[in-house]
C-alpha cells in the first residue's frame, strides 16, 4: 500500500522539500500541502491521509491545536501524527504527545530517519524519533509536584485492567524498546509481544505506542530518571 502523507508547516521551502523527498520513495506519496494547522485538519479529511508531517509551531492553529482536533475525531481515527520540531525541545512537544501525535522528530533529521519515522508511523508500531529523544519524555513528565500518580490517578486505575505480563511488556514500550528487543528480554516471541501491546493501547485507549509511553510515565508505572 501506497502511505499518503500529508505535509503541514507554514515555510513553503521546507514543504518543496519534504514533497521531494517523500514522492521519491515507491511506498509513499505526498497528497497535500498545509501551511496552517486549521488548513491540514480540513486536508486530513478530504485528502485521506495517513501520517501528517505537522510542524509544532504555525501561525493561526498551531500543531498543537491541530493535532487535539485530529485526534478527537473519530473519522479520522487512521491519521498518524509526526511532530516536526527545531528540537527546541519542551513541554508543548510532551502535550503534543498527550494529544494523540506518535512522536517528534528534529527537522535537522537525516532523510532516511524521516523516511523511518513516516513508515513506522503509518505501521502504529511507535516513534520516539532518534535515540537522543527517548529520555526526553520522562523528563518533563517528572516536572511538576508530586508523583506522576498523583498527577493523573485515573491512568494508574486504568492500570488494574492489565494483566501482569502486559504491564511488564508496557514497561519494555516506555524504555523505547523494540518489539524484538522486548521478545528477546522476555524470552517470548515478537508476535507474543505485539499481541500484548495491542491488548494494553485497547485497554488504555491510547492510539499507538506512544501515548502508551506516555501513559506509563503519567500513571506511575515507570518512573523518570532525570539525569
Amino acid at each position: 500500500m501506497t502511505i499518503r502523507v500529508l505535509l503541514a508547516d507554514d515555510q513553503a521551502l521546507l514543504r518543496s522539500a519534504f514533497r521531494v523527498l517523500v514522492d521519491s520513495e515507491p511506498d509513499m506519496e505526498v497528497v497535500g500541502e498545509a501551511s496552517d494547522g486549521a488548513e491540514a485538519v480540513l486536508l486530513a479529511r478530504s485528502e485521506r491521509a495517513d501520517v501528517v508531517l505537522m510542524d509544532i509551531r504555525m501561525p493561526g492553529t498551531d500543531g498543537l491545536a491541530a493535532t487535539r482536533m485530529i485526534s478527537a475525531d473519530p473519522t479520522l481515527a487512521q491519521v498518524r501524527i509526526v511532530i516536526l520540531t527545531t528540537f527546541e525541545v519542551d513541554d508543548y512537544v510532551v502535550q503534543s504527545l498527550r494529544a494523540g501525535a506518535s512522536g517528534f522528530l528534529g527537522k535537522g533529521s537525516e532523510p532516511e530517519e524521516l523516511l523511518s519515522a513516516i513508515r513506522l508511523a503509518a505501521n502504529g508500531d511507535a516513534l520516539l524519533s532518534p535515540a537522543a529523544t527517548k529520555g526526553l519524555i520522562a523528563r518533563f513528565l517528572a516536572q511538576g509536584d508530586g508523583s506522576a500518580a498523583e498527577r493523573d490517578p485515573a491512568r494508574a486505575e486504568k492500570l488494574q485492567a492489565l494483566t501482569g505480563r502486559e504491564r511488564e511488556v508496557l514497561v519494555q514500550v516506555a524504555g523505547g524498546h523494540s518489539n524484538d528487543e522486548i521478545a528477546e528480554r522476555l524470552s517470548v516471541s515478537p508476535l507474543t509481544v505485539k499481541t500484548h501491546v495491542n491488548r494494553a493501547m485497547a485497554k488504555l485507549g491510547a492510539r499507538d505506542r506512544a501515548q502508551l509511553v506516555v501513559i506509563a510515565y503519567e500513571s506511575g508505572l515507570v518512573r523518570p530518571r532525570v539525569e
